[in-house]
């Protein structure tokens, strides 16, 4: 490996965003070179073309990895790990931007003086595409210079309203990643577990320290609707269940037990049962009694009171009614 900065965008269907953040890395300033590596997903609108017209204006600088059939996120963005030439990784997805143009010298001049950190990260933004405001993301559970990557494995874990880590803040050492990768394909490339970016971050963590550096670098594009905030009961089931099946896999290889992490599996669980309940689906009901078994959960109180209203058709019909009324009086009190 080169004394190289890559840096990935994995993308797909960004038209409208990919100018940005490609921008955004073009006007980086750093003391050591840096490469940016496209996976182009096999886009159906403009994003392919616009990348390709990038590659014309700087070759020296951008390869597209333009896929033939779309790999899925997982895929996509850990074969672009494995065409890094660079000795460390840094990630800008292809809606969001960077807005420190020193990001990269921050973070690779912690990287060459600290050999025992494996990853750094930095602070960060959410910004809303509909009105175009910036909001702080919200606290940061660790936010020492340095902090011992074993000390944050559990917080990986139970992951709260924002991530421990934001990848594309950071910048890590690629030839660890690529051994974790190759020791572990399961965890890295099984497409159910929904993302990629938790499963690095924690590796990175355990193989080492952490480095912060307080500074705000990217802003994290937010759409008009997220698969947190969506009404699709359905696909919100399928985010839990996945980041969850995920959660409980590091758990277990990596003997991560503790009452709060046993909490925590029981909160999603119930966050599962409520989303069933709301889809008003059976079928969810007994995918969430698998998870229950499959991550060896006790029922709380309020998980056995939600399932004696799954368990009555009648009781689940009107709960639902009740609970569309309660909603509509809310919207009209606002």
């Amino acid at each position: 490996m080169e004394n190289l900065i890559s840096v990935i965008v994995a993308t797909y269907n960004q038209e409208d965003t990919i100018r940005r953040t490609l921008d955004s890395i073009l006007m980086q300033q750093c003391h050591i070179p840096y490469e940016i590596v496209i996976g182009e997903d096999c886009s159906t609108d403009s994003t392919r073309s616009i990348c390709e017209e990038y590659v014309k204006e700087h070759p020296d600088t951008i390869r597209l990895f333009a896929n033939k059939k779309n790999k899925g996120v997982i895929n996509n963005y850990i074969d672009c790990i494995l065409e890094c030439r660079g000795k460390y990784i840094a990630d800008c997805a292809g809606d969001d931007f960077w807005t420190d143009p020193l990001k990269l010298e921050k973070e690779v001049t912690i990287l060459e003086t600290h050999d025992d950190v494996t990853l750094v990260h930095t602070d960060w933004n959410r910004y809303y595409e509909d009105t175009k405001k910036t909001v702080a993301s919200g606290e940061k559970p660790f936010t020492q210079d340095i902090t011992d990557g074993k000390r944050m494995l559990e917080a990986f874990i139970i992951q709260t309203s924002t991530p421990v880590i934001h990848l594309c803040t950071s910048m890590y050492r690629t030839d660890i990643i690529r051994k974790a990768i190759e020791e572990d394909k399961y965890l890295f490339r099984n497409k159910d577990f929904g993302c990629e970016d938790l499963q690095i971050a924690f590796t990175m963590a355990y193989q080492g320290k952490i480095a912060y550096l307080p500074e705000v670098t990217l802003s994290y594009s937010q759409g008009k609707e997220t698969i947190t905030t969506s009404e699709d009961y359905h696909k919100q089931f399928c985010f839990v269940r996945q980041v969850s099946d995920l959660s409980y896999y590091l758990s277990q290889k990596y003997d991560i037990h503790s009452p709060a992490v046993d909490a925590h599996f029981q909160q999603r669980i119930y966050e599962l049962g409520m989303h069933a309940f709301r889809a008003h689906d059976p079928l969810l009901v007994q995918k969430v009694m698998a998870c229950e078994k499959k991550w060896n959960t006790k029922r709380t109180l309020k998980v056995r009171r939600l399932f004696a209203v799954l368990k009555h058709q009648w009781l689940w019909t009107l709960g639902l009614l009740f609970r569309n009324v309660i909603v509509s009086l809310k919207r009209l009190s606002h």
